[in-house]
């Protein structure tokens, strides 16, 4: 209806207008069933990097992004544009213009670097911020990983009427009649990408959401996901609660589980017939940057522990060693071997928990001593992480015997107690001010961005469905602040994991900050206006900070995070990249002149393994990246070479090959049974081509 009315108000008779009103009138008063809502006019989005040519379809910088124009001339940098819908004529100066994508228009993405962070250059492990409208990068993630998604995380606009979300670039109010409508068909066009990115053996969506769309948010999961097990979730994350006029106070908001295929929470009352040890970790640390006598190290890190020779276990832990005290100064215990956290090469690391922390863990067994093979005094140092001992405190490992150096045995499976988990959560970790708000601003020293989730309750939810899958694939199209990744860093660091993120968000402004800069004389596209987007100034400054344990200013984080003694100046020991997603020209991508541009989309179709590799436009005839698991044939003629290589390199698990011929492609990928393979440019082309009018 509301399409309708737009159109209805752009018949010039009056008499016909008033005729068709009633009409339509009469009809909106039929009894419909089920979740009804319009489908409204098509979304569009403004495209600031793509050039204002002949043909071009186009909006006025300042005007609304849906008000559309074609470009029919352009004389001396003046566009000559007649309106899409009046057709009347008018010139506008380029500088004014910028072209518009619309819902359901072919396109060819491509992805820009702009920045990245690398805290573990010897890990393969690349998470992945795109800047971008989530319809469009979501489109491009179809192409990319079509049900090979394990875990969906979003928390969209609540759709509060205070102005919390756009709809074709303008905000969405409470005094519009259509917000519930316009919401929910701004939420079925992208479930129905996410739902084919989901693995369809055992994946989960979560959405969380308050009690403003809670009910026909569940209506629209129930239409479109029959097949799946759906439950909502209260969550309480106010303590106080948030006052809201002539109303009740909120304390809590809802999260939906969308559980497809076998995927079931991993909770205690889940009981296997096989068993899984927990996994034990070396305690001295491996990164160079926390070898002794660093900062990042801390002095109290560095001290000897002593080894019975005989029990092989620890008999003593000795005090820290001051910098530049040898260490074979320390006093001799008899019987005992004094070891310290070294390199093989003989670089004096840091051990990974402080002498205090350690004693406790080494009585409750949660460190154990291994000798090393063929040595009589070399011992290595193992001990629990922090995941694994809340698992076996909370019964979720169960602990059946001990060594004889007093260190647990413990796994999950058999044994494990039977708890449900309550649909009312009521953590104190999920509190959103504490641990949502106070944690931002902690990372980025001011508020830049209103009501963060907390980092434990996005952290859980997504561990009740991974913990299983060391390797899984998560996204989130709706990122905001970039919880999501910090959370899943969290998650690895807790077990050694090696999930990998996709975050998704725009580069909106808030409204004050929009009126601001347009006094200024600035349009969103400015480099002004971009500086202080969300992704700019909020998310990848989240991503950077929490993985290299600094706030903006660069000074160490402080305090630990919760249920470990991990400090939170470590960081994390990973990867991210960040990209901004563009559009390219077909014809040119056919051509094959812009692999260069075309690169990070084959690297993520590939795994993202590695970091990123960047081309210079020199023409090549093939290209090969072991590190990165995959290989470029660009010229046929070099195939026999090529396939020699690529059999040579047993890391490379992805293959591409540019060719026009079908026929051709299917003979030389005849021998790569074990490998995926794609063949260019058809592959990406047709891929986007079929999907017009989605």
């Amino acid at each position: 209806m509301a399409a309708i009315h737009d159109l209805l108000a752009q018949v010039q008779d009056e008499a016909l207008r008033a005729r068709l009103e009633q009409e339509i009138n009469r009809l909106s008063k039929t009894k419909k069933f089920g979740l009804v809502f319009e489908e409204h006019l098509p979304e569009c989005i403004p495209l600031y990097d793509i050039p204002v040519k002949k043909g071009s379809t186009v909006a006025k910088k300042t005007g609304g992004v849906s008000d559309m124009y074609e470009v029919s001339a352009i004389k001396k940098g003046v566009a000559v544009c007649y309106h899409k819908v009046t057709e009347e004529k008018e010139e506008i100066p380029i500088d004014e213009l910028v072209c518009v994508a619309q819902f359901g228009e072919p396109i060819y993405p491509y992805l820009k670097p702009i920045d990245s962070v690398c805290n573990a250059p010897d890990s393969d492990l690349w998470h992945t911020l795109i800047e971008a409208d989530n319809y469009h990068a979501l489109q491009l993630l179809e192409y990319l990983y079509a049900g090979k998604v394990d875990c969906i995380y979003i928390d969209p606009p609540y759709n509060t009427g205070a102005r919390d979300w756009k709809y074709n670039n303008d905000y969405v109010d409470s005094a519009d009649s259509y917000r519930h409508s316009k919401w929910l068909s701004m939420m079925q066009k992208r479930l129905k990408i996410a739902k084919k990115l989901l693995n369809s053996k055992d994946s989960v969506l979560i959405v969380t959401i308050d009690e403003k769309e809670y009910l026909h948010l569940g209506c629209l999961l129930e239409e479109m996901f029959q097949e799946a097990n759906i439950q909502m979730i209260s969550s309480r994350i106010n303590a106080t609660g948030i006052v809201r006029q002539n109303e009740f106070t909120r304390v809590d908001e809802y999260i939906y589980f969308v559980m497809i295929g076998a995927s079931v929470p991993l909770t205690d009352s889940v009981v296997t017939n096989e068993t899984k040890p927990v996994q034990w970790h070396g305690l001295w640390r491996r990164d160079i940057e926390s070898r002794r006598g660093t900062k990042k190290g801390g002095v109290a890190q560095f001290y000897p522990i002593y080894v019975n020779d005989t029990l092989c276990k620890i008999e003593k832990i000795g005090a820290p060693l001051s910098p530049g005290i040898d260490r074979n100064t320390v006093e001799d215990i008899s019987g005992c071997t004094a070891v310290f956290p070294m390199r093989p090469d003989g670089t004096e690391m840091n051990w990974g928990l402080i002498g205090s922390v350690l004693e406790d863990r080494i009585k409750k067994g949660y460190v154990r001593v291994k000798r090393k093979k063929g040595k009589k005094k070399e011992y290595t140092i193992e001990y629990l992480t922090s995941g694994y001992i809340r698992d076996i405190e909370n019964g979720k490992a169960f602990v059946h015997g001990y060594s004889e150096d007093g260190s647990i045995i413990a796994s999950y499976g058999v044994g494990t107690a039977k708890t449900q988990l309550p649909t009312q959560w009521n953590d104190k970790s999920h509190y959103s001010k504490e641990h949502g708000t106070g944690l931002l601003r902690n990372l980025l020293c001011a508020k830049r961005f209103s009501f963060p989730k907390s980092l434990y309750a996005v952290r859980d939810c997504i561990r009740f469905f991974t913990a299983n899958k060391p390797n899984a694939l998560i996204l989130d199209f709706f990122a905001g602040s970039g919880t999501t990744l910090h959370a899943i860093n969290l998650i690895n660091s807790e077990d050694n994991g090696k999930r990998r993120c996709i975050l998704v968000t725009n580069n909106e402004v808030s409204e004050d900050e929009a009126k601001e800069l347009i006094k200024k004389g600035c349009t969103q596209g400015d480099d002004e206006w971009e500086r202080i987007g969300i992704a700019h100034y909020v998310t990848w400054p989240r991503v950077v900070c929490s993985i290299e344990g600094h706030d903006i200013e660069g000074k160490p984080l402080k305090g630990n995070y919760l249920g470990s003694e991990r400090p939170m100046s470590e960081g994390f020991k990973t990867n991210a990249i960040f990209f901004k997603l563009g559009f390219l020209d077909k014809t040119s991508v056919s051509l094959g002149k812009q692999l260069s541009k075309l690169m990070p989309v084959l690297w993520l179709k590939a795994g993202a393994y590695g970091e990123c590799p960047q081309l210079d436009d020199k023409k090549k005839d093939m290209l090969l990246f072991p590190e990165n698991k995959f290989a470029v044939l660009m010229n046929e003629s070099y195939f026999r070479e090529f396939d020699k290589k690529v059999k040579n390199e047993l890391e490379i698990k992805t293959v591409y090959i540019v060719t026009d011929s079908e026929a051709g492609y299917r003979e030389m990928i005849s021998g790569y049974v074990n490998k995926d393979t794609y063949q260019l440019y058809r592959d990406y082309l047709d891929n986007f081509r079929i999907n017009i009018g989605r």
